[in-house]
């Protein structure tokens, strides 16, 4: 038994060009071998999605673009949904129509991670940014029935590598779904002050301890308001926050 790596090292330099006789040498498999892997029973070819999911690519263990990707991750978990059926998975992502540019930047991160057509589909009060492919679970295994603070959601390995890597981008994401940044008016001793603040609303616990953790990772301030209710209020913590966010557009 050969290992894994050795079948495909043979099989690139096949359709590389090299003869099945010149590949048995430069690997040192048996002809025979060699030409049951690259003529008798080729791999088969990669198709549709497959050829873009880089969960399912050999020698290709990260999105071509991560910062997409983790952006799209905060939107799912946020206002998306993954329907999966027995014909072709399609991913929808809910985006408030009066923000035209979230509903840009939906598509596009779509378009980068692994669709090759997006549509928009209006509905009441938002749009509906929607890609069907059959990959999409690989990229999203939290998919599955019911709500999504009904059920745990734990990141893969590989999902908690990619956001610790683009913490910003994953906020980034999770704010423009379920959070929001505004103008907090206070009165102290008759006097009024107004100054910037974000808040983050989710039910799921666990979404919310992602939040939390990313948050930490950047070093922003936070706190809890309601039992699911996150406030960023401090002037450097929201001025860092704008770096990564700022307001949905």
């Amino acid at each position: 038994m050969h290992p894994p790596e050795i079948r495909a090292r043979a099989r690139q330099m096949f359709l590389a060009g090299s003869t099945v006789a010149d590949t048995a040498r430069a690997t040192g498999v048996p002809y025979r071998t060699v030409w049951h892997w690259c003529t008798d029973r080729p791999e088969a070819r990669l198709r549709g999605t497959q050829l873009r999911c880089f969960r399912c690519r050999d020698g290709v263990d990260s999105p071509t673009d991560p910062a997409a990707y983790v952006y799209l991750l905060g939107l799912y978990l946020g206002d998306g949904h993954l329907a999966v059926s027995p014909k072709v998975p399609v991913l929808r992502i809910a985006c408030t129509a009066s923000y035209p540019h979230l509903v840009d930047a939906c598509e596009s991160a779509m378009l980068s991670v692994l669709a090759s057509r997006v549509q928009r589909v209006p509905k009441q009060g938002c749009v509906s940014v929607e890609s069907s492919g059959m990959h999409w679970p690989c990229l999203f295994p939290q998919h599955g029935t019911g709500t999504k603070h009904e059920r745990p959601i734990v990141l893969a390995d590989w999902q908690l590598s990619l956001v610790e890597s683009h913490p910003g981008d994953f906020l980034r994401g999770l704010f423009h779904s379920d959070g929001c940044r505004f103008a907090n008016r206070v009165t102290v001793r008759g006097r009024d002050y107004v100054y910037p603040r974000y808040t983050f609303v989710n039910e799921s616990t666990d979404i919310m301890g992602l939040c939390q953790w990313s948050l930490d990772l950047l070093g922003i301030a936070w706190r809890m308001n309601r039992r699911n209710c996150l406030s960023v209020a401090r002037r450097d913590a929201v001025a860092t926050l704008d770096r990564h966010v700022g307001p949905k557009s």
